[in-house]
């Protein structure tokens, strides 16, 4: 058993009805009975057996509810369940979610089942996130990421004519590549480390901006965003993020935010509230604080990023030559 909110990036699943396409599961070779059996999310499965109730010390029949992918539950656990508000997770990975009543589709962003089995959530995923971050203080030998940052911040925005496009692990939407790489343009006998860690903070930034550029134009700008994850705890970044995007950031105090969003479905499902936007009403927590734009970087990303929206398809044929050689 599974829950529709799970099994919709496997791509067999009709998120219209909620059940699994027939023409996608014998073109994948497979047969019904081979799938699990789908219930919506915030549903009771069943309950804990008493095996199980032995080995982890709960208690036997303590219900097992359905639950969401991580994304979808990271946003409901940030309150976003509905149209006006928009999610980012700020983890190893970026990702970012806004919700949709209607099935919309596009190549910009992944289509989901709502968490709340009423609606749709659009998403977008960038993989390589603070784990790219990560990678740089290992990759310079910088002491920590912490230094680096503290460097970097007496950068001008820019990075000194450096840009990055992270795509370290391939890409996701829009492009859908996973053959793609990364690729660092501008370097010179002048930069140093702490111009590749901003120009890290800017890529990420770029990116996650046309994808929320791309993601709106379908549902309209969401009068709120809600950033949570470790990323969050960037001041470099969350800086960065908001003059990228041009907007005020909402910062959770909740990290493990996917983990609440959780137990809100689970707090529905045994009637704690009616439902599981009652639940998210309830039990999401007000932002912590709010990061602005800074007027002077506004314009001079804006520049950057429309060079940074050409990068990809003018290193695409390079990639892909080099992964045949």
């Amino acid at each position: 058993m599974t829950s529709t909110a799970s099994a919709d990036p496997l791509g067999l699943l009709d998120i219209k009805t909620g059940a699994w396409h027939p023409r996608l599961v014998e073109a994948a070779g497979l047969r019904p009975e081979h799938l699990p059996e789908l219930v919506g999310p915030g549903e009771i499965c069943g309950g804990l057996s008493e095996i199980i109730a032995s080995a982890t010390g709960l208690k036997a029949g303590t219900p097992i509810i359905a639950g969401a992918g991580d994304g979808q539950a990271m946003g409901l656990g940030m309150g976003v369940h509905g149209p006006g508000k928009s999610y980012l997770s700020l983890g190893s990975g970026v990702v970012s979610g806004s919700y949709s009543g209607t099935v919309t589709t596009s190549d910009a962003f992944r289509t989901l089942v709502s968490p709340t089995g009423s609606g749709f959530m659009l998403e977008t995923v960038l993989r390589s996130g603070m784990q790219l971050v990560d990678w740089i203080v290992r990759t310079t030998g910088a002491p920590s990421a912490a230094i680096l940052e503290k460097a970097a911040m007496e950068l001008p925005a820019g990075s000194d004519g450096l840009l990055v496009m992270p795509y370290w692990a391939g890409v996701m939407s829009p492009y859908w590549d996973g053959a793609a790489r990364g690729a660092i343009v501008g370097l010179s006998l002048d930069h140093e480390p702490r111009h590749l860690f901003r120009a890290v903070l800017e890529g990420i930034a770029f990116e996650q901006a046309i994808a929320t550029d791309a993601m709106e134009a379908q549902t309209g700008k969401a009068e709120a965003m809600i950033a949570a994850g470790g990323g969050t705890n960037s001041t470099l970044l969350m800086r960065i993020m908001a003059s990228v995007l041009e907007r005020p950031l909402s910062v959770s105090p909740v990290n493990e935010a996917a983990a609440l969003g959780a137990a809100m479905l689970a707090a529905s499902a045994i009637g704690w509230f009616g439902s599981p936007e009652d639940a998210a009403k309830a039990m999401a927590a007000p932002p912590a604080r709010q990061v602005d734009p800074v007027e002077a970087l506004v314009p001079v990303y804006r520049a950057r990023k429309a060079i940074y929206r050409d990068l990809y398809h003018a290193t695409r044929d390079i990639h892909a030559r080099l992964g045949a050689a």
